[in-house]
């Protein structure tokens, strides 16, 4: 008797390295000479990274290296969302908002692509802000997981408990 294989397509975000690279991202901006004297800052403001420095063009640049350090760091960009740069005094602040969680409209998306594209034993489930795919074939599966890698959505996508 074969048994169902599933794994779930999950969004999120590992918090310890993106904090990591929020701490890399501030210690070269404390360091480089091109900061010097711009008092700019990447700290956590709640959820979300706040960006702050004396001109737009560094607060810029600040940005730049916050997401060379996501990357370098393995965080997909796709799961932060960078605001306009914003002047609030003599201050330029950019809130950088963190997503996770698939969305309803979403997950859709990705239900509907492997319904039309993918193996006809495969079948789908949206679970909450997940989507759980199942199947007999273990090919199946791998084969829906480099069909939804290729994709290329405008999300974050990791594979999960895969079984």
């Amino acid at each position: 008797m074969a048994s169902d294989h599933s794994f779930d397509l999950v969004s999120k975000v590992d918090h310890q390295e993106v904090d990591n690279a929020i701490n890399q991202a501030a210690k070269e901006v404390r360091q480089r000479f091109d900061f010097k004297d711009t008092q700019t800052t990447v700290a956590w403001a709640g959820d979300n990274i706040e960006i702050e420095s004396s001109t737009e063009e560094r607060a810029k640049a600040a940005l730049d290296v916050l997401e060379s350090k996501l990357i370098r760091r393995q965080v997909s960009l796709k799961s932060m969302e960078a605001g306009e740069p914003r002047i609030s005094g003599k201050r330029t602040h950019i809130t950088c908002l963190m997503k996770a969680g698939i969305t309803a409209e979403n997950a859709k998306k990705v239900t509907k692509l492997i319904r039309d594209e993918g193996p006809k034993s495969v079948k789908t489930q949206i679970q909450g802000e997940e989507v759980r795919v199942t199947s007999k074939s273990l090919d199946d599966l791998q084969a829906v997981q480099k069909m939804v890698k290729e994709a290329d959505f405008d999300f974050a996508i990791q594979f999960t408990n895969y079984r």
